[in-house]
């Protein structure tokens, strides 16, 4: 095959290109980006802020109002840690209850019952102390918690066993599960990056590129994107700038692969480096800038969402997604045309071996099955994402405190040995924050079915705190049943809010069901608005927004299997429907992207069916191993002991390997072969743009 003689000025590959793949300015472009880059991670550094107590819950419901009036009392600053004390054999004596009361004490104890500081179980076997912290940051809590948890270990008699649990306790031990996150989940990702990408590239060296670009995207844009909530008053907390890592290196990597297939086979028809550069950069920046665009979009609808640390990792996800776009489209091809062929080393590509849509591949072969059949391949992977989905029919969301943790910390299992000896919901009260008078309102409280007792906690600043124990089970129908009994008990009283653990799972599952509702269409009509503009069709992106909406359902579906049968879960976490629905449409519709602009360019010579089955042949290998990263990229959320992360991670992975390795490669296929040019209508197979 002849070398391509394609002009080399600027005005044939525009001037951006010229400068990104230029043989004098290719190196400037490469180097000060990374040094810039650099410069802001070393010096800049990321945002600092001061954590709310209203960031992880819904704006406007009743307990984050209650929670906004508690914060107004003196005492508002401070979060309880329940101190449990448990006879290792026995009961308690006499002796050992003073003693215990003498702990209390010194630990700073409120009242927690008739006798004083120390609250003595019936059985005997168990007591209580309430020591009120000062709340501050997670870090701060956290301090507290340990400090007071070294007390106690140092001071608790022979024969007892003291442990710690309670809201600043759960707050502590969450906490810790991302202490040194960042680290681990960083060092987690880059490893498995570096694996695939060996595994994919073959080559000892080429990886090291793509690696290095990405992994400098991903710590400016940690920087960036915290510096901008900072500037702009935007809430986020430890899990966000660990999802933006995932994000980052998945999508990075992804467009990386897109980018360097299309390199490769350039070299093999053009003898110039700088030339096949050019020629890849142009063809592969459409299906990039749709894809991030189309992402982008996605995520700033997560700026509708009523939760504060939504809202900023919605944000920084987009900030996240703008820098990854850009290091792919201009950093890396001014990076790897700095070098010669040779990086590709052992697998050199040299001008006329066949291209890949030439190639009788693994995707060559997939493609001519499905154009002999196309309807039975479009029915038989419809059955199958169908059977996958139907476990959405069952699927409960919110999990109860204990069952946010793959590995039980103190917190927890301080709480079930409480639960053994006292009533439920001692450990952890319902609050009712009031500016009523607090008399009036005890009386109320105290006749809803389902409260064990109440009394008025504190007061001051026009607001009283009533805590109320709740005889439910914790995370029960029947404590549900109790908050919303409270809150019409109370509705007649002004400024008067239920709020606690309990109201706020409660609230929480509203919210994100009203999330849903509002973000939902929302980014099903943003990602068919991109699709419609891009492919200027109206078959097509209809076509493969359906799709990426069965993937979702599907992989939804086989997850809540998972969760519950294999993994014992009774719910999934409440924000991971709505994540995961955002994670899986736009980066799903990233393939669908990557597959029909390759499509559509090579339809404008081959026809729409064969065209189809070229890019399947031609692109299947690249995005099969971006789907195959980014599912791992993904399931790296794992490494933190949190259930919410590791059921996120699964339920993307999983949909990311069925839209990867089913409906990319089987379904859209089958579907553009089994419709032919009206797949594109009204707009003819040609390039796009």
């Amino acid at each position: 095959m002849p070398a391509r003689t394609e002009p080399t000025s600027r005005r044939a590959t525009g001037p951006v290109i010229g400068l990104v793949t230029g043989r004098r300015t290719a190196a400037v472009v490469a180097l000060v980006p990374l040094l810039l880059a650099v410069l802001a991670i070393v010096f800049l550094g990321e945002g600092e802020r001061t954590p709310s107590s209203t960031d992880n819950v819904p704006a406007g419901l009743d307990s984050t109002l209650g929670t906004e009036l508690r914060d107004e009392l003196p005492a508002g600053d401070t979060s309880a840690a329940v101190v449990v004390l448990t006879a290792d054999e026995g009961t308690f004596d006499r002796a050992a209850v003073r003693a215990l009361t003498g702990l209390a004490d010194d630990l700073g104890a409120v009242p927690a019952g008739p006798d004083g500081s120390l609250q003595v179980a019936e059985d005997g076997t168990a007591a209580l102390a309430v020591v009120p912290l000062d709340s501050g940051s997670a870090t701060e809590t956290a301090t507290a918690v340990g400090d007071l948890r070294d007390r106690i270990d140092g001071a608790v008699p022979d024969g007892v066993t003291g442990q710690v649990t309670g809201p600043a306790a759960v707050q502590a031990d969450l906490a810790a599960v991302f202490d040194g996150a960042d680290f681990r989940l960083l060092g987690a990702t880059a490893l498995v990056v570096a694996i695939l990408l060996i595994l994919t590239y073959r080559s000892p060296i080429l990886w090291v590129i793509p690696l290095a670009v990405v992994g400098v995207a991903d710590r400016l844009a940690a920087v960036l994107s915290t510096q901008a909530m900072e500037v702009l008053g935007v809430a986020w907390d430890e899990s966000t700038v660990g999802i933006l890592s995932v994000l980052v290196f998945g999508a990075g990597t992804d467009y990386a692969l897109l980018l360097i297939s299309r390199y490769r086979d350039e070299l093999k028809v053009e003898e110039s480096r700088h030339r096949a550069m050019a020629t890849a950069v142009r063809r592969t920046a459409e299906a990039v800038v749709a894809s991030s665009v189309t992402v982008l979009l996605g995520l700033l609808t997560l700026l509708l969402s009523l939760v504060p640390t939504t809202r900023g990792l919605g944000l920084a996800c987009a900030i996240g997604i703008v820098i990854a776009a850009t290091f792919a489209l201009v950093v890396l091809p001014a990076a790897l045309v700095c070098f010669g062929r040779w990086v590709f080393w052992p697998r050199v590509p040299r001008v006329g071996q066949a291209a890949l849509a030439d190639t009788d591949t693994v995707w060559h072969r997939v493609g001519d099955r499905v154009a002999r059949r196309p309807g039975a391949f479009v029915a038989g992977t419809l059955v199958v994402l169908a059977i996958l989905a139907a476990g959405v029919l069952r699927i409960d969301t919110g999990l109860g405190t204990d069952e946010q943790f793959l590995q039980e910390p103190e917190a927890i299992s301080a709480a079930t040995r409480l639960a053994e000896s006292f009533p439920a919901g001692v450990s952890d009260p319902a609050q009712v924050l009031t500016r009523a008078p607090a008399e009036q309102v005890l009386a109320a409280v105290e006749g809803v079915p389902g409260v064990g007792a109440a009394e008025v906690a504190q007061e001051g600043a026009g607001v009283a705190q009533l805590d109320v124990v709740l005889e439910g089970e914790p995370g029960s129908e029947e404590t549900a049943a109790t908050v919303a009994g409270l809150r019409e008990a109370l509705s007649g009283f002004d400024d008067t809010h239920v709020t606690g653990t309990e109201a706020e799972a409660v609230d929480a599952k509203d919210g994100a069901a009203r999330d849903r509702w509002v973000i939902f269409p929302l980014i099903l009509v943003l990602v068919l608005g991109a699709l419609l503009l891009l492919l200027r069709s109206v078959v097509a992106p209809v076509l493969l927004v359906l799709t990426v909406v069965a993937t979702y359902a599907a992989a939804l579906g086989a997850s809540w299997w998972v969760f519950t049968g294999l993994l014992g879960f009774s719910a999934i976490d409440t924000g991971v429907p709505l994540f995961a629905f955002l994670f899986l449409v736009a980066l799903g519709v990233d393939y669908n992207i990557f597959l029909v602009t390759r499509a559509r360019e090579e339809a404008a010579t081959h026809g729409s069916r064969q065209g189809m089955l070229r890019a399947l042949a031609a692109t299947g290998g690249v995005i099969t191993s971006a789907g195959i990263l980014l599912a791992a990229v993904f399931a790296v959320l794992g490494v933190l002991p949190l259930v919410l992360l590791a059921q996120l991670g699964t339920i993307i992975g999983l949909g990311v390997l069925l839209d990867t390795l089913v409906v990319r490669t089987v379904l859209v296929p089958a579907l553009a072969v089994r419709l032919g040019d009206r797949f594109w209508w009204p707009a003819r197979p040609g390039p796009v743009g």
